[in-house]
């Protein structure tokens, strides 16, 4: 089967609503190729490898959380822009973009799949949700039952996402109130301790985090920015594919950011 490539930014626009995000980064459809869509490539980066790993896919659309264009970039293209811009425009492929929309969708986002994945469920309501955009995640384990520490905690995500975490840990307390938002959300973690965190779960850490986790009694766990936006892009891309009769593949660039 196959749809338009009106269509599949139709549907990916109802799902996600970018109109509801102030964002830096463009949502939906950033490079346009072929009219017809048979096959939807989801992936975390428009990065140079993926885009060739899609055409070897014969991808017909590839949808991404972090696209080409961001606010403030150099807009020539020239480099790697050009690159990846040469293989999309030489093989008539579309690029389908969403940043904070991808993040922010309730069941099939970024935050929502990394808490399925971790064995986490956010609070009911607005409790549920906290930082700029109500962006962040706040909740607890599905079971009930909190971490003994926020060393297991930390042991039981490397054994989930299979990559080391950088902790930062004044708690020497069980973790029960859990906050979480992928990627490059350290700025959140002031927000996530007004919100009553014990503990805080990002992908990156800056230099102030560390103080602040010290000095305000809340653990801070650096999981890695590609790893914890692995799970948005390929639930989205399933759903979408599912709904309009299409095939889907998730093609996973190894980062280790």
């Amino acid at each position: 089967m196959s749809t338009t490539r009106h269509e599949l930014l139709h549907a990916l626009d109802i799902l996600l609503a970018p109109s509801r995000f102030k964002d830096y980064a463009p949502n939906g459809l950033q490079v346009e190729g072929r009219t017809t869509v048979r096959k939807i490539v989801s992936g975390v980066t428009a990065s140079r490898a993926l885009i060739e790993a899609a055409i070897h896919a014969d991808a017909d659309a590839i949808f991404v959380h972090h696209g080409l264009f961001w606010r403030g970039q150099d807009g020539r293209v020239t480099g790697w822009m050009r690159q990846r811009l040469g293989l999309l425009l030489g093989d008539d492929v579309n690029l389908f973009a969403y940043h904070l929309p991808l993040d922010a969708h309730p069941e099939l986002g970024n935050n929502a799949q990394l808490g399925m994945q971790l064995g986490l469920i956010a609070h009911a309501g607005s409790a549920g949700r906290f930082g700029e955009q109500d962006l962040g995640f706040l909740g607890g384990r599905t079971n009930g039952e909190g971490f003994s520490s926020a060393t297991a905690l930390s042991l039981h995500i490397e054994k989930v996402l299979k990559r080391p975490v950088a902790l930062i840990d004044p708690t020497h307390r069980p973790i029960k109130n859990i906050a979480w938002c992928t990627g490059g959300a350290q700025s959140y973690f002031e927000a996530a301790i007004a919100a009553g965190a014990d503990a805080f779960i990002t992908g990156e850490i800056s230099e102030p985090q560390a103080h602040y986790a010290r000095e305000m009694g809340v653990a801070f766990l650096a999981c890695g920015h590609h790893a914890t936006e692995r799970f948005g892009a390929p639930a989205v891309g399933a759903h979408v594919a599912a709904t309009l009769g299409l095939k889907h593949e998730f093609i996973d660039i190894d980062n280790p950011a």
